[in-house]
């Protein structure tokens, strides 16, 4: 026997071994490895992959908050302009009541200052004739206040007046 004639016996017990050891590691250990080397897979390749979908979610939400905040900016925007256009208009509005108001006010004042000129002069011509009555009395030495034509006098006196001062303004 020599090592180009093969011991039969030995040599199927060898291959009996051998094929008994590669079916055990075949469904042993072969099994493990290719699960070991799935997860060392899926941890560089999938986290490599879970990596780019948390960007990519990351780029949606970042691009979704960048239009919500462009939407907010404009609404704030249209809020300022609708805030301004209101206060103008208040502002207008208040300026009109209060120039009504003065105007207004300024006509009654006038109205109540013709009214008092009124009174006042015919206090005042009252006086004048009282006074130029006395006055004459005391010249004359008889009252003369009393008499009709006293009156009448110190009437075309004003009436004369008055037509004097008409026609000089």
């Amino acid at each position: 026997m020599g090592p180009l004639e093969p011991n039969v016996p030995q040599l199927i017990i060898g291959l009996v071994c051998f094929f008994l050891i590669f079916g055990i590691l075949g469904k042993l250990v072969l099994p493990r490895i290719e699960k070991t080397l799935a997860e060392r897979h899926d941890a560089t390749e999938g986290g490599v992959e879970r990596a780019e979908t948390a960007r990519a979610e990351a780029q949606r939400v970042y691009e979704e908050f960048q239009s919500e905040l462009a939407a907010a900016r404009h609404e704030a925007a249209q809020i300022r302009q609708t805030a301004t256009e209101e206060g103008a208009a208040l502002i207008a509005q208040l300026r009109a009541e209060g120039q009504e108001l003065r105007n207004r006010m300024v006509s009654e004042a006038q109205v109540q200052l013709a009214a008092d000129r009124v009174v006042a002069e015919a206090e005042l011509r009252e006086d004048v004739i009282r006074l130029a009555g006395d006055l004459a009395g005391r010249i004359v030495g008889e009252p003369l206040a009393d008499l009709p034509r006293t009156r009448a006098i110190a009437d075309d006196f004003f009436v004369e007046l008055d037509t004097k001062t008409t026609t000089r303004s």
